[in-house]
């Protein structure tokens, strides 16, 4: 079975494949001045042994698709965007050292998506599993521009060789620093800045500003000063389809953000913040977005902690939460059905989980380790 069609050879099921929580047996929830209704079906399907020769090739989706891929850099970030026009877009660079290997997977992705440069690299923020392979990155492929908040607000002798090694990133590409409301000239989408540098947008983009009754039930916790809180994130949006990633962003800032009133509004998918760590993910912000889909880039020992599961999981309307590694502090409770695990537990298998989103709003998601495909219809 080939890419372009892929899509329409799928079985159709019903919505019962996920067991539903008391929080998410809602007919219907408010998005913008409408009504976002639970989708009547998706569609899934098994592609074993055709993964590479098909979706993961050149057209790694059906043709006029926003493609991101969740690269596994095992418990870091690195999450490729290419646009139906070729642009691309790189959130965060995963880890250093261990032979490139992060270097190496992002290179072998953009290989497969078509591209032989990265438009724009984004820096999340300054912490090592998210900025640590820029430089190696850089000297394997041409990167346009690096975009990042400005400096690192931490100090000591690991801050000032991170720091190094960015700058020797940025060599031969240009720097721009993000501020909230931002745009970032992606050819082909419409990229938000909505965090950073600690600030946050200050005016409801389209389809937000309803009151967040979410904001009673997320108590502040201890104040975060460091990098995490200045995380840059960003509202992807094409078509009708909108994709939210807020790198490592910490609890108080989330509600900073969206209390007492939600300025983004609903999303289709969310990737999980700081990878599942219970210092963010609070409900205020993940149960106010009203994600159809969630995904998870935990390592099989970082992130993927039992409380912010749990809250992910019981966000009303939520169909599914995918995730790219087994989280072993879940154990059998707070782990997802293998079958949406990219990466189960034992030796580094560099699985991705891979997205084809559709300007309607319906978009698949795909597992690179089984060729397990599951297709999310317009609302």
């Amino acid at each position: 079975m080939g890419a372009a069609n892929f899509l329409t050879e799928s079985k159709t099921l019903g919505n019962n494949e996920r067991a539903a929580s008391p929080l998410s047996r809602e007919a219907g929830l408010k998005r913008g001045k409408g009504i976002l209704w639970l989708p009547v079906a998706v569609l899934v399907l098994f592609v074993p042994g055709r993964w590479r020769a098909g979706l993961a090739g050149r057209s790694a989706g059906p043709a006029g698709t926003l493609r991101i891929y969740f690269i596994d850099v095992e418990g870091g970030q690195a999450t490729m965007l290419v646009t139906p026009r070729g642009g691309s877009l790189l959130v965060d660079t995963g880890w250093p050292d261990a032979n490139g290997r992060d270097a190496g997977r992002i290179v072998r992705a953009a290989k497969e998506a078509g591209i032989k440069r990265i438009d724009f690299v984004l820096v999340t923020h300054f912490h090592t599993d998210h900025v640590g392979g820029a430089a190696e990155l850089a000297a394997r492929t041409p990167v346009g521009t690096f975009v990042d908040h400005g400096e690192d607000v931490e100090t000591g002798k690991d801050a000032e060789a991170l720091e190094a090694d960015y700058r020797k990133a940025l060599e031969k590409s240009k720097r721009l620093i993000a501020r909230p409301g931002d745009s970032i000239p992606l050819e082909g989408a419409e990229v938000t800045v909505v965090t950073a540098d600690g600030g946050r947008v200050s005016s409801p983009l389209p389809d937000g500003g309803q009151a967040n009754p979410y904001c009673a039930q997320s108590q502040p916790q201890e104040t975060d000063t460091g990098e995490n809180a200045r995380s840059v994130g960003i509202l992807v949006t094409f078509g009708k389809f909108r994709f939210l990633d807020l790198g490592d962003l910490t609890w108080n800032k989330e509600l900073e953000l969206m209390c007492p009133t939600n300025p983004i509004g609903a999303v289709d998918v969310f990737l999980v913040s700081h990878h599942g760590m219970n210092i963010s993910n609070s409900p205020a912000l993940v149960w106010a977005l009203h994600p159809r889909v969630a995904i998870l880039n935990n390592g099989e020992t970082k992130g993927g902690t039992p409380e912010a599961w749990q809250i992910v999981e019981r966000s009303p309307g939520l169909l599914d939460l995918w995730q790219l590694h087994f989280s072993r502090a879940g154990g059998r409770e707070h782990n997802v059905a293998q079958r949406m695990i990219a990466n189960l537990h034992g030796r580094d298998q560099g699985h991705e989980l891979r997205l084809a989103a559709r300007a309607d709003g319906s978009f698949t998601v795909a597992n690179a380790r089984n060729g397990f495909l599951k297709t999310y219809s317009k609302d």
